[in-house]
């Protein structure tokens, strides 16, 4: 990361992270500023980040190669694959260490075993209102202005920055032209791309030119109970039941009491989604890439069905759910792919109500809330419920709002036993109840 304080840098380190961890690369921030609290309490105001402090800058330094080295640590003994190195790295003498450190030109062991790709993104903001409102919301909050009366902090933080300004050097189109950069003006006002080099910093670039930072919620739910949700049937293009056909009425009395501007709904291609919408007066666009996980041989089957004719794939599944994939149907780890696009999209977009499926809710839930691969498919996403999501600047604000209706349970825990010689008894264990 490249760019002054209050410019966004975490902000959209911590968002690169959750992305690339989301789409299945090993990904960490490593921030220099938790380096510094945790090696000194010596912060006391902003004379700490004064050039000619010499002993505070010794100290600052220090902490930039303890978060190299340990980012190197990590890269070697935990596959890492992608860090970001969080810092504001303004002057090129520090953008040259790093430079240095992570593809050394000599015949050191340090050498051979470091030779990372580097990536600098830099977040230039030239409207003073944007920087003071950012150091408002998050920066007085932190913990070097614990127990710091909030203006005291702002003017502060203000002058810390100054202090930056007098050495700040942009990365630069002509000095910089043999460096990989990206300079993101004033929150994606306009982009300058330089040297993009393999798939990462192709996905890095694009990602980063589809994000926005304004006040939107998204709204996730899943369609109306459907009739095979009442028969245990998985997959399947089935119409609501009678109680699904409530919730659609209740959920757009509930969005029309919300009175959201500007709203749009998306739903998938299949039926119960686009039943679930019928009545909510706003545009709706269908998604094919919102349809349900596709289950190949096992779609329109029970639990038990699949117990009884496909025992092996069914323990195969339960023992590795992410990464399972149905005979000629999909995985989660293919869904998350195929889901991409819309994620992509409601970066980009505003309010929107987004009415799926179970497999499809946990993939984009789990994208918002930061959650492990192999957390994902056992997120619980109940039928006849608006999760409300407000993302803020270090994450994302969840509201689970049940709509009262009720509805059968589809949630399905993760047997304790997953060998393919287990019981039927122990593979159904968890089965939720069904006519």
């Amino acid at each position: 990361m490249v760019g002054l304080p209050a410019r966004g840098k975490t902000y959209i380190a911590r968002k690169m992270t959750r992305y690339f961890n989301w789409i299945g690369i090993n990904t960490k921030v490593f921030n220099v500023g938790e380096y510094r609290r945790a090696t000194t309490n010596e912060y006391k105001d902003h004379s700490f980040f004064d050039p000619s402090n010499k002993e505070a800058m010794n100290i600052r330094r220090q902490c930039a190669l303890d978060a190299l080295e340990d980012m190197a640590k990590w890269f070697s003994e935990q596959d890492g694959e992608v860090a970001l190195f969080d810092a504001t790295n303004t002057t090129r003498e520090r953008r040259k260490t790093i430079l240095e450190f992570c593809c050394p030109c000599d015949n050191s062991a340090a050498a051979h075993s470091r030779q990372y790709s580097v990536f600098f993104i830099e977040s230039v903001c030239t409207d003073k209102c944007t920087v003071y409102q950012n150091i408002k919301d998050v920066k007085v909050t932190g913990p070097d202005y614990d127990g710091v009366d909030t203006e005291v902090a702002a003017q502060d933080f203000v002058k810390r920055i100054s202090h930056y300004q007098s050495s700040y050097e942009p990365l630069c189109e002509e000095h910089d032209r043999n460096l990989s950069f990206i300079k993101i003006y004033d929150q994606g006002e306009k982009f300058l791309v330089n040297k993009i080099r393999g798939h990462i910093q192709s996905r890095a670039a694009y990602y980063l030119m589809n994000i926005h930072t304004a006040p939107r919620t998204i709204y996730l739910t899943r369609h109306g109970e459907s009739v095979y949700n009442v028969l245990g049937r998985i997959g399947g293009d089935a119409d609501l039941s009678i109680q699904g056909e409530e919730y659609a009425h209740r959920l757009a009395n509930y969005i029309e009491k919300e009175n959201i501007e500007d709203l749009t709904v998306w739903t998938s291609e299949l039926k119960r989604t686009k039943q679930t919408a019928e009545y909510i007066r706003a545009p709706i666009v269908n998604w094919k890439a919102l349809n349900e996980i596709n289950a190949g041989k096992c779609e329109e089957l029970t639990y038990e069905e699949i117990q009884e004719k496909y025992p092996k794939e069914f323990a195969q599944r339960d023992d590795d759910k992410y990464r399972y994939r149905y005979p000629k149907g999909e995985s989660y780890a293919d869904l998350v792919s195929r889901v991409e696009p819309v994620i992509m999209e409601l970066e980009k977009q505003e309010n929107i109500l987004v009415i799926a499926h179970q497999a499809v809710a946990r993939c984009l839930l789990a994208y918002f809330l930061d959650k492990p691969a192999e957390k994902l498919p056992y997120l619980k996403v109940p039928l006849h419920t608006v999760i409300k999501l407000t993302p803020y600047a270090y994450g994302c604000k969840v509201e689970y709002i049940k709509l009262e209706v009720p509805a059968v349970d589809t949630h399905r825990s993760k047997p304790k036993v997953v060998q393919e010689t287990r019981s039927s008894e122990d593979a159904l264990s968890t089965v939720p109840k069904h006519l």
